[in-house]
């Protein structure tokens, strides 16, 4: 005896109201990336953002209920990115020196790349390193403690007091990143031989 198979209907309007509200979470986030650049997190204000987008104050405050959520996502979406490289950079290294330099000229080269980092480091680093502590950019360095602890473990690296080494370098890549940005243009290649 066969079964018939019951197919669910498709949902157009669930799927129409998805695909408009991806939009326009994109509208905002160029919005946001826009008026961040322009005048700076502080001094920006959510109407800001909601002037540069065509959406109401009500829609933008639905999917975004103030400027840090939306800073937060454009964090999120950053700290992503620069994870998978700072990842692939210690994956190819095959000597202490890369092991060393690679994430840190994949950590300089991004900032310079990715204008909402590029600008809080260089308008406001107190925000910048307040988040090291949050699980979006935090997972960047408990990543880093477990590559230098394997590190440790295949001998590639001395034995070392793991909590000190990871705080370094992440310390010194924000505080020479800080630095960095304030040149014109970045110096990517001089801030990783000096790190």
């Amino acid at each position: 005896m066969a079964r018939s198979l019951r197919l669910r209907p498709v949902n157009h309007r669930a799927q129409a109201r998805a695909r408009t509200e991806v939009q326009q979470r994109a509208n905002i986030l160029g919005a946001a990336r826009q008026v961040f650049t322009e005048i700076g997190y502080d001094a920006a204000s959510l109407r800001d953002i909601v002037r540069r987008t065509n959406l109401a104050e009500g829609t933008v405050q639905g999917l975004f209920p103030d400027k840090e959520s939306i800073l937060r996502t454009l964090l999120d979406d950053s700290a992503r990115r620069l994870r998978a490289r700072l990842r692939a950079a210690r994956d190819r290294a095959r000597s202490l020196d890369e092991f060393v330099s690679g994430p840190w000229h994949a950590f300089f080269a991004f900032v310079a790349e990715d204008r909402v980092a590029f600008d809080l480091l260089r308008r406001d680093p107190t925000v910048i390193r307040g988040l090291l502590e949050e699980p979006v950019l935090g997972a960047s360095v408990a990543e880093l403690r477990e590559d230098l602890e394997a590190a440790i473990v295949r001998v590639d690296l001395p034995p070392v007091d793991l909590d000190y080494l990871t705080a370094a370098m992440a310390g010194i890549a924000v505080e020479v990143a800080v630095r960095m940005v304030e040149r014109q243009p970045p110096d990517v290649e001089g801030a990783t031989v000096f790190v």
